[in-house]
């Protein structure tokens, strides 16, 4: 019997390498069994082709105006869905050269671009890297989030996977064509065509597609209105890819010319931007963070927006900025112009920019003189004021004697704003101004009753607004409602015209003194032949320009500067902002009643005095030329009318007896000695209240120098 041979024994090693295959083959077919079944799990979750093609990409926001027309479309745009047929070859064959070259051959994902970055990860700084397909792209557009980690580049292998299992390559790329960002807010190559070329997708030439494929990468970096020589930099690489592909002939792209890329001009911006720049950013405080379209309907009135365009237009200087903004009497924003070209400079003037405001802030001095128990007939005496070493001036260089508070106030004296603010504190001044709604720092030195701390326009002409409502307080909105695209209510706004700031008599006599400044002082260049109140500001060395005032329930103020705060020639409160204020309210309140105030004036059409400050030892205010004739800081003779009025004689003299024959009040009781101090009025009070009287302190003293007939 013939003994059998037994087998060969193997190593060890060689025994641990065949375990070793067997669980690596049983381990591939159980993770491809798996990876198919997750595939098919995810392929059969997946949205129908309609409803893919439904669903849109980002938040679309349509902004209205106050008579419902649309000022403003944000967000994503969308063109017409071009369907696979009629997309031309020269797109499909740009885009995919420049994003993905493989795309006809590979399963949805690339394992070729996946090594690739996963080795330049792993090289540079951990980062997860990589050349997504166009079918992980969609998936990460439609689907997921744009973060960079590995469990979301699973995700996405995943969903393109499931993708290309569910539709064929042709629907993939014809999802991917019509709905990639491209730029611009255009979702889709008919959007983004239409927006960079002013013409439908299915016109699109090599040239316009290989720019249109480029933007992909880097949409902001290569948009064709952005940077147009960037643009077509990147359109050369996409051409050289496509030549290397075979996709396109060096004949080809050498036969492209000049006219085959022709930009479309960009949407001009204009004003209104100013206005929906400033509304649209309170939405994340008034309604929920939705992802679904909305419609913000506004305050803004398009007649009044396209006014005040034209009112800044026309009265403000070469070289000059101009700021506008108007309130209804509920704090609803009719119109706003934040300067004098939007698409040069963004920055809004109107409720961005902190300057001076001259004697507009005197609003402030007089409504607490008011509180304290001042009365606009109350005598006071206009002379040298020294306070803590300072010494304001009037820019006549002269002072009136005695005057009522009226007068001082309609022509903007100095000296008495300085004596008031010595009387009833600064700091009560302040207080007031705070109350009113400024929301910037206010000084309290003795110098800040002429407007030397910064304030905002919006803020200002709310204080006056505030005036204008009988003491009411008046809070600035631009939102009306927010609805859904369906129409769903997600916001509507209720104003609160509850909180009483000051009494309304206090209100009452300080629209007195107001309309007074419009009648006969600094303010005449703002009439629009019905009742105006109002009140002008100009800052030391004409840097600054205000005027600012209501009338038949519509508030607005002006300003006028450079941002550099360099002074102006000639600019002064009562001239080109009192001009573009008349230029504006005229048309404005054409359609509305006309509205008399409480108290109404009339007083002599004579200006005493032009409305700057300027202050004893200040290096850019020039001293008078003559010093026998008196000239403003222009050199401009005291007493000349604003541009274009007639010049009207002086009368022979200019004090108290003399204003009262002209007005009529040859009769009026004489005034008292100086009012008592005295709590706020209580809301009660009306007009004609009159505080206890009080013996009044010499000249010398701190209280302003009051004297009887």
């Amino acid at each position: 019997m013939v003994a059998r041979k037994s087998a060969p024994k193997r190593s060890p090693a060689r025994r641990l390498a065949g375990r070793l295959l067997k669980i690596g083959a049983i381990t591939t077919v159980v993770a491809a069994i798996a990876l198919a079944v997750t595939v098919y799990i995810q392929a059969a979750a997946l949205p129908s082709y309609d409803a893919l093609k439904s669903s849109p990409n980002g938040q679309m926001i349509r902004v209205r105006a106050a008579d419902g027309s649309v000022l403003l479309s944000l967000g994503p745009s969308y063109g017409e869905w071009i369907p696979y047929r009629d997309i031309p070859q020269v797109m499909k064959d740009a885009m995919v050269s420049v994003e993905d070259r493989r795309y006809w051959s590979h399963p949805g994902v690339d394992p070729i671009g996946i090594a690739r970055g996963i080795k330049i990860s792993f090289q540079r700084d951990n980062r997860v890297r990589g050349v997504s397909t166009i079918t992980q792209q969609l998936a990460r557009n439609v689907f997921l989030s744009s973060n960079r980690s590995w469990t979301r580049k699973v995700r996405e292998g995943l969903l393109a996977l499931a993708l290309e299992w569910k539709f064929s390559k042709q629907d993939i790329l014809e999802l991917y064509l019509n709905r990639v960002y491209f730029g611009g807010g255009a979702y889709g190559i008919d959007a983004a065509s239409r927006r960079f070329f002013g013409h439908p997708a299915t016109r699109l030439n090599l040239a316009e597609a290989a720019i249109i494929a480029g933007l992909v990468k880097a949409p902001s970096n290569y948009s064709p209105t952005a940077d147009a020589e960037a643009a077509l930099g990147r359109s050369q690489v996409v051409l050289r890819l496509m030549r290397e592909q075979g996709r396109v002939s060096q004949a080809e792209i050498d036969a492209i010319g000049a006219d085959d890329v022709k930009l479309a001009p960009s949407p001009k911006q204009n004003s209104v931007r100013y206005f929906t720049d400033w509304a649209l950013p309170q939405l994340d405080m008034l309604i929920d963070e939705t992802i679904e379209p909305i419609e913000v309907w506004t305050t803004l009135d398009p007649a009044m927006q396209k006014a005040a365009d034209t009112a800044i237009a026309a009265n403000v200087p070469a070289g000059v900025q101009g700021a506008l903004v108007s309130l209804d009497r509920d704090g609803a924003v009719r119109a706003m112009v934040g300067g004098t070209d939007y698409v040069t400079s963004i920055y809004n003037r109107a409720t961005q920019a902190t300057r001076q405001s001259g004697s507009a802030f005197k609003l402030f001095v007089y409504l607490a003189a008011l509180e304290a128990g001042y009365t606009p007939e109350d005598a006071v005496v206009d002379e040298p004021v020294t306070i803590n070493g300072w010494s304001p001036r009037n820019s006549s260089r002269r002072f009136l004697g005695k005057i009522t508070l009226r007068t001082a106030f309609a022509y903007s004296i100095n000296t008495i704003a300085a004596r008031i603010g010595q009387d009833v504190g600064t700091a009560t001044i302040a207080d007031m101004a705070r109350r009113f709604g400024i929301s910037t720092p206010v000084f309290t030195d003795p110098s800040m009753v002429l407007g030397t701390s910064d304030v905002r326009l919006i803020d200002m002409t709310r204080a006056f607004a505030s005036v204008g409502a009988k003491g009411v307080a008046v809070v600035p909105y631009g939102i009306v409602k927010v609805t859904t695209a369906n129409g769903q209510l997600l916001y509507e706004h209720h104003a609160d015209m509850s909180r009483v700031l000051v009494a309304p008599g206090v209100a009452a006599q300080m629209t007195d003194l107001l309309q007074t400044a419009v009648n006969t002082g600094t303010g005449r260049a703002a009439q629009i032949g019905r009742p105006v109140a109002g009140k002008t500001g100009t800052t030391s060395s004409n840097k600054d320009g205000w005027f600012l005032g209501f009338s038949s329930g519509l508030t607005t103020g002006v300003w006028m500067g450079r941002d550099n705060a360099r002074p102006i020639a000639g600019l002064q409160g009562g001239r080109a902002p009192a001009a573009v204020f008349a230029a504006f309210m005229r048309s404005a309140v054409a359609k509305r009643p006309v509205e008399h105030f409480d108290t109404e004036v009339t007083l002599p059409e004579w200006q005493l005095e032009p409305d700057d400050e300027a202050y004893y030892g200040d290096p850019e205010a020039p001293p008078p030329a003559d010093p026998g004739r008196q000239v403003d800081e222009d050199g401009l003779p005291i007493g000349s009318p604003p541009d274009g009025a007639v010049d009207i004689e002086a009368p022979p003299r200019l004090d108290q007896s003399w204003i009262d024959e002209v007005i009529g009040r040859s009769q009026r009781q004489p005034p008292r000695a100086g009012p008592a101090p005295a709590a706020s009025p209580t809301p009660a009070a009306t007009p004609s209240a009159r505080p206890t009287p009080r013996p009044g302190p010499p000249p010398a003293a701190a209280a302003p120098a009051r004297v009887t007939n």
